[in-house]
């Protein structure tokens, strides 16, 4: 004979079941589900380590020219300043070539300060976009740490079948 306990016993058992199976469910749909989010967010962030990498290339390589330009400008200004000086020991009829060679290596100077310029102005711009980028990366790590706490209480979820957890773990 089947006593009345005996079978409200095993309703309760039956539905405490049912109800840990569809958590089980529900857990595992959502460990896929933010597993391939994980997965398109590292190939993003990467993408973004990649973009730093560039931008911090790009701003060195626009310093070392920027420096090899003010040596330029160095070069330049220090021969006329050569010129300028033997100008005034040379005769008379070389006065107009020391002249000439002197505007040259002034001319020299003032296209290599501009292009230096625009060099110092390139680099700033790289030095910025690095700092945009890493703020974005920094974002990915973050949101990399949150999905891998949330898997994690994910797997303490079906390992308890606690319902509550599993909202913990969604937030």
């Amino acid at each position: 004979m089947i006593e009345p306990n005996d079978v409200i016993d095993r309703a309760a058992q039956a539905a405490k079941e049912a109800s840990a199976d569809r958590l089980n469910a529900v857990v595992a749909v959502t460990v896929a589900v933010l597993a391939t989010f994980l997965g398109i967010c590292k190939v993003k962030d990467d993408n973004i380590v990649q973009a730093m990498q560039q931008a911090q290339v790009d701003k060195l390589d626009y310093w070392a020219y920027y420096q090899a330009r003010n040596i330029r400008v160095d070069i330049a200004e220090t021969t006329a300043t050569q010129l300028e000086l033997a100008k005034g020991g040379a005769p008379a009829a070389q006065a107009a070539a020391y002249d000439q060679a002197i505007a040259g290596y002034r001319a020299r100077a003032a296209d290599q300060i501009k292009k230096r310029d625009e060099l110092r102005v390139l680099a700033e711009t790289a030095q910025k976009n690095y700092v945009e980028l890493n703020r974005r990366d920094d974002q990915f790590d973050l949101s990399d740490a949150l999905l891998a706490i949330a898997i994690a209480l994910l797997a303490v979820t079906a390992l308890t079948h606690l319902w509550p957890l599993f909202v913990v773990a969604m937030v």
